[in-house]
């Protein structure tokens, strides 16, 4: 089940893309959105990659990832993702895309502070010092 969860929003994110680029006019506004969902869905699954057994749907602290896009972003997962989905508001340019965009935006922000709230407590010290040194 594990393994099912790990993997389920990025099927998601292409059974949308497929949607978006079925239905989108293949305009430059287009052409950039799905550049830019293109780049934000490379550097999600590098993410969640070097995330590795660090990864959980609920927020624990197994360990401290600092590694890779980790040293320069504190949740680069929720970030990337952020990003392919708002290439894909792009392309698409409907209401109904920027509006799916917010609340995800919304429901990860919950989720990173939440996280952060769990690293703080058991990483203490050495997780502010790394929030110090990261972005977002």
């Amino acid at each position: 089940m594990r393994r099912v969860l790990y993997w389920l929003d990025l099927p998601v994110f292409l059974v949308c893309a497929a949607a978006v680029y079925r239905y989108s006019s293949w305009n430059l506004r287009a052409q950039t959105g799905f550049a830019l969902a293109l780049a934000g869905f490379v550097l999600w699954i590098a993410a969640r990659l070097q995330l590795g057994r660090s990864f959980a749907v609920t927020a624990q602290a197994k360990k401290l990832v600092t590694h890779g896009l980790y040293s320069k972003f504190r949740h680069p997962v929720y970030t990337f993702s952020i990003l392919g989905y708002l290439g894909l508001a792009i392309a698409w340019w409907k209401w109904a895309g920027f509006a799916w965009l917010v609340a995800m935006w919304l429901g990860q922000m919950a989720r990173m502070r939440k996280e952060e709230a769990v690293l703080e407590r058991a990483f203490g010290e050495d997780y502010r010092r790394y929030r110090a040194a990261t972005w977002m």
